[in-house]
């Protein structure tokens, strides 16, 4: 009775942080997902939590968006929306200059723009809900690819799209870091690029083996990239030889982990990024926060958090995923 008791008290508190996170929302506000891609795990996980947490405040949510990569096609869903008179649009920006004038338009006419995962410009939005620093994401790719090869070698990165935001961010974190002492014997011989298409990244995977046979590792900061990588090399001679790691889902590197192919590799919890970019659209649509540095304001089971400089939201640190803690994690 005493454990039922004491569980109920901790349901009740629960509920009560959310109840008090969902105060000041008004029921009702419609809130639009673009993501890169619709067809991707990645974004189909951070719109799971973007629907969580719309849910929790009785808004009205959807997710639109293209196929493929690129940032044009990313522009007609944005006049779409706008047509549609949606109060905010969550966006993860396929260029970070592309979108630019589209989204000024949007806010021009009240609509709050929120992006996520990958930001525009900052005069293209009102608050950028990042996964993790730049400068963190970019060092502990370094540092875990590092490990692997016993810090020499020469290396190489498979990206996304040239244009991408983010991976290009991380990249030049990544090319600074390998500047320090301890990475004197490790080379980047080689920046290639999928463009976050399964077989492109493939195809770039067997070229890198291809023009550099002496490849000790690569990094794919990508989740589409990281994974076709691995199925390359899970079928190659360069298995258990040729050091892969970068950003991937659990659910989608799980296999190559255990077969020997991955050692180990990073993200953050995407689902938790799409929950929180929720809340920040909510809560400038209902006037908590403008965006700007300082402000606070509540996202539900993730607790307050505080908008940073140029109206950038950190989610939190990076997880590393291995044998040893790979299947606690289903997303």
């Amino acid at each position: 009775m005493k454990h039922r008791t004491l569980t109920l008290a901790a349901l009740a508190l629960t509920l009560g942080a959310v109840a008090a996170a969902q105060a000041g929302i008004p029921k009702g506000i419609t809130i639009a997902f673009l993501p890169k891609q619709v067809n991707n795990p990645y974004f189909t996980t951070a719109w799971k939590g973007g629907q969580a947490a719309i849910k929790e405040f009785s808004g009205v949510g959807k997710q639109v968006g293209p196929s493929d990569a690129g940032a044009s096609s990313q522009v007609s869903y944005i006049n779409t929306l706008l047509a549609q008179r949606q109060k905010a649009i969550v966006v993860s920006a396929s260029d970070q200059n592309a979108l630019v004038p589209y989204l000024k338009r949007a806010m021009q006419q009240g609509v709050k723009v929120v992006t996520y995962d990958s930001d525009v410009a900052p005069d293209g939005r009102h608050l950028f809900v990042s996964q993790a620093s730049s400068d963190t994401i970019g060092r502990d790719q370094i540092k875990l690819l590092a490990k692997q090869i016993n810090y020499s070698g020469e290396i190489a990165v498979l990206s996304a799209t040239p244009n991408a935001t983010n991976q290009n961010a991380w990249i030049k974190v990544m090319q600074d870091e390998l500047k320090k002492p301890e990475y004197k014997n490790m080379k980047l011989v080689k920046i290639a690029y999928g463009n976050d298409d399964d077989q492109k990244s493939f195809t770039e995977m067997q070229g890198l083996m291809q023009a550099y046979p002496n490849l000790k590792g690569v990094i794919s900061p990508t989740t589409v990239g990281i994974s076709a990588a691995a199925r390359y090399l899970s079928s190659s001679p360069y298995k258990g030889k040729v050091a892969l790691t970068g950003l991937g889902t659990p659910n989608q590197m799980r296999e190559f982990v255990k077969n020997g192919t991955v050692q180990g590799f990073a993200l953050w919890n995407p689902e938790e990024l799409g929950y929180l970019a929720s809340y920040a659209a909510a809560a400038l649509v209902s006037g908590q926060i403008s965006g700007k540095e300082g402000e606070r304001f509540k996202a539900g089971k993730l607790g307050e958090r505080t908008i940073g400089k140029n109206g950038v939201i950190i989610l939190g640190p990076l997880t590393v995923f291995d044998k040893s803690n790979i299947d606690k994690f289903n997303f």
